[in-house]
């Protein structure tokens, strides 16, 4: 396992372990960048007005096309750094 699949992990560990709850923009973000690392582009079709949270996780993961998995992974493992010091 590279150093960097294994910080993911550990990151994909702690954000369970968060004192706060993170921001609805960090959730989609956090959500978003995992996604991108583990599934890459975005794929199926995008939900449907009435379904308000799979719209906003689906559009948040969309924005992140073209990111490498590495760097989606990169990405995640910063935010997760920077939640956990607040």
């Amino acid at each position: 396992m590279s150093e960097l699949n294994a910080k993911f992990e550990d990151a994909q560990k702690r954000v369970k372990e968060l004192k706060q709850t993170p921001s609805t923009d960090d959730l989609l973000a956090l959500y978003a960048l995992y996604k991108q690392a583990t599934s890459g582009d975005v794929s199926g079709t995008r939900p449907g007005m009435i379904d308000f949270k799979g719209r906003a996780k689906y559009d948040a993961w969309a924005k992140k096309k073209g990111v490498s998995r590495d760097q989606a992974m990169t990405d995640y493992v910063s935010l997760v750094d920077r939640l956990a010091r607040h």
